[in-house]
């Protein structure tokens, strides 16, 4: 498990702890995904999935987010935001894989980045840290497999709530519903998302990897029939004034005034 830098945003750092491989989000400050990144992180994972020293992964991030999202008002990112078929396509690939993933969400979580931390086995946080499924309050339909995910994750009722509301929660909220399995201080987030995936690695791997596609299985098909329908209808709205509406009140920092068009 080589220390190795990519110039998409993604370093694989030395973890300090057996058998586990530390994967870091670069993009300070709100570490914003993208193609790239997205590839970069999934052809990762899937070479992790080869290395036989590598047990569990840990994911964190650089910044005041641990991810933001998309990043709707950069014109690189543009034809990635309003047509996001090919990073979804990659995101996919992310379900696939073996190895567990402990992700450490020491800031926000928010849309894509939400479903990037409920992609992971285990989530480590802290109080400060905001989770928001914001699609709707942006004036499109839930992506990133996520209307998948997170019912499975937290039930129905709690992921209508978080997808209806575009409501940020906080760390202790949740770890209370399920959607985060460890609370820490935030200066520990790291050190104990390390601590967990080297409990996981203790463990005899092929047994974790066997129980994990058990507990996981249907998992990929589900996301990805889910994903096609998803990204069927943000294109929908994607052409809609709500949308356009919805941008443009986040980057002003104001309530959004929708018209239903």
């Amino acid at each position: 498990m080589t220390p190795t830098d990519t110039p998409h945003g993604l370093a694989q750092r030395d973890s300090g702890r057996p058998h586990v491989a530390l994967l870091v989000l670069q993009r300070p400050p709100y570490n914003h995904v993208d193609v790239p990144l997205m590839r970069t992180l999934a052809d990762t994972l899937e070479r992790l999935d080869d290395d036989s020293d590598c047990r569990a992964v840990v994911l964190a991030a650089e910044g005041r987010a641990f991810c933001a999202g998309a990043d709707f008002h950069s014109d690189a990112d543009a034809d990635s935001t309003r047509d996001p078929g090919e990073l979804y396509s990659h995101a996919m690939r992310l379900f696939r894989t073996r190895k567990p993933v402990v992700a450490a969400v020491h800031g926000a979580a928010v849309g894509a980045g939400l479903g990037l931390a409920v992609a992971a086995d285990f989530r480590v946080t802290c109080a400060e840290a905001r989770f928001s499924a914001n699609f709707n309050r942006l004036g499109f339909h839930p992506g990133f497999g996520l209307s998948a995910t997170l019912p499975r994750l937290i039930g129905e009722q709690q992921a209508a709530l978080l997808f209806y509301t575009g409501r940020r929660i906080g760390g202790e909220e949740a770890v209370r519903i399920g959607l985060a399995d460890v609370l820490a201080p935030a200066e520990q987030v790291r050190q104990q998302a390390l601590n967990l995936a080297a409990e996981i690695a203790e463990s005899a791997p092929a047994a974790v990897q066997s129980t994990r596609a058990t507990l996981r299985r249907g998992l990929a098909d589900a996301v990805r029939a889910l994903n096609a329908h998803e990204r069927e209808l943000q294109r929908v709205h994607f052409a809609m004034d709500d949308f356009r509406e919805g941008v443009a009140a986040m980057a002003e920092r104001r309530t959004p005034r929708f018209n239903g068009r």
